[in-house]
């Protein structure tokens, strides 16, 4: 299992050399990052523990279901008040940025990205997941607006067509 997780780890290096496509998460990681939590929890260090619940949380805002996503968000927000590093700041609100992506809040996600960009201005994986935050919100905003523009020219001929019908 711990080559599986380390593969996977290793084939997202994608994702942080540009491309705008965030990784996913199968149930079988998920699964391995928890039981490698409980292992820390037998009396490791603080350290391993503190990677463990990590990696665990990247897995979880990574994870193709959205439960775990939602999982990975309270965790990450719950060790966010306990955490003084600026590096440890920084890759909790990119994971939080990442999680609040996948689960839909794209503005809370540019929110996140901006702050961890306060931080670290040159951080490759933030500033790719800010690229993707907003092609996504572009991509919305004009399918709304190809929406509303439909609805309207819908409306429009349904009154005209219901005025043209009255007039015989």
């Amino acid at each position: 299992m711990e080559a599986k997780i380390g593969k996977f780890f290793d084939s997202v290096g994608s994702f942080f050399t540009g491309g705008d496509q965030i990784p996913l998460c199968d149930s079988d990681i998920v699964a391995g990052c928890e039981r490698e939590v409980a292992e820390a929890e037998k009396g490791s260090s603080d350290k391993l523990k503190s990677e463990c619940i990590m990696r665990l949380s990247w897995a979880l805002v990574h994870s193709k279901r959205p439960a775990d996503v939602q999982r990975g968000i309270a965790m990450l927000e719950a060790s966010l008040t306990g955490t003084s590093s600026p590096l440890q700041v920084r890759e909790n609100l990119y994971l939080l940025g990442v999680g609040y992506y996948r689960s839909g809040d794209y503005s809370r996600s540019r929110q996140l990205v901006d702050r961890c960009l306060e931080i670290a201005p040159d951080f490759r994986q933030a500033l790719s997941l800010k690229k993707a935050i907003e092609e996504k919100i572009t991509k919305d905003g004009v399918i709304g607006i190809g929406i509303a523009a439909t609805a309207v020219g819908l409306v429009a001929g349904g009154i005209i067509a219901a005025l043209s019908g009255r007039k015989k």
